[in-house]
């Protein structure tokens, strides 16, 4: 399908993200988006949802609790905060655009399939919205480059949309864990491969019982030239387009030849 352009100062706007209503990146997002649209809205999950994936709340009930005319917060997951947003919170007029973000944290990889902050676009993108999830990376030990993020977003976003890219897809970007002045651009990128939960911590609790600690630890490396992760690597912003269509078409095709 052809790509849907559109101009981001007539845009009505949603934010959302897996970090929670109070974070500093989806605090950052608003200040950075409000001067450059025309209706900006923020409906986010009131904690964190890190690593919450494409995951629906089924088994209970759901809270929206209004927190500013145009701030709500959503007691359920990032895709939970997306639906709710466009079905009742923006039910007179949805969003032409939804930003997932800032996440405090990397995308890349097969990040892609854990992440509460990439489900929250991909949430939109099935319910026919343009959507961008937006991460800054970092690591533990260092403060956030926030700024990095916040010097290149507004001009990148400008040139996105005013490209549009067709349905079903969606935008995922990652600013480089540098100081703005020494980023080195942007790249369009393909999606990198690296596993996270590599490292499992193994402990007791007080009461004698074993546990397991999902860690932090990855495989990876910056791969090939042209993946998302060998962009970060060399200080560089990352946008990749990702499809919801997960269908490996070679291997169908082969099997409809030979099988069908």
């Amino acid at each position: 399908m052809a790509p849907k352009a559109f101009k981001l100062s007539a845009a009505r706007v949603l934010l959302t993200n897996d970090d929670g209503i109070h974070a500093p990146g989806l605090k950052l997002l608003a200040r950075i988006i409000k001067p450059l649209v025309r209706d900006l809205w923020v409906v986010a999950p009131d904690e964190e949802q890190s690593a919450a994936s494409h995951s629906l709340t089924l088994r209970r009930p759901l809270r929206v609790r209004k927190l500013t005319p145009r701030r709500f917060a959503v007691s359920g997951t990032p895709t939970d905060a997306v639906l709710l947003a466009v079905s009742r919170v923006m039910k007179d007029q949805r969003p032409d655009l939804v930003l997932s973000g800032i996440n405090r944290g990397a995308n890349l990889g097969e990040d892609v399939t854990y992440s509460g902050t990439v489900a929250a676009a991909m949430e939109a993108t099935l319910l026919g919205i343009p959507a961008v999830a937006l991460s800054q990376v970092t690591t533990d030990r260092d403060p956030v480059k926030w700024s990095t993020a916040e010097h290149y977003l507004p001009n990148l976003l400008k040139r996105l949309t005013a490209m549009g890219w067709p349905t079903g897809i969606l935008i995922n970007v990652n600013f480089p864990d540098v100081p703005a002045r020494q980023a080195t651009g942007v790249e369009f990128t393909r999606q990198g491969r690296r596993k996270l939960g590599g490292g499992i911590v193994d402990g007791v609790d007080p009461r004698g019982d074993p546990y397991f600690w999902i860690g932090p630890q990855r495989t990876e490396g910056p791969g090939l030239r042209g993946s998302d992760l060998n962009a970060i690597a060399r200080g560089a912003i990352s946008v990749t387009p990702l499809s919801l269509n997960l269908t490996h078409r070679p291997t169908l095709g082969r099997w409809r030849r030979a099988l069908g």
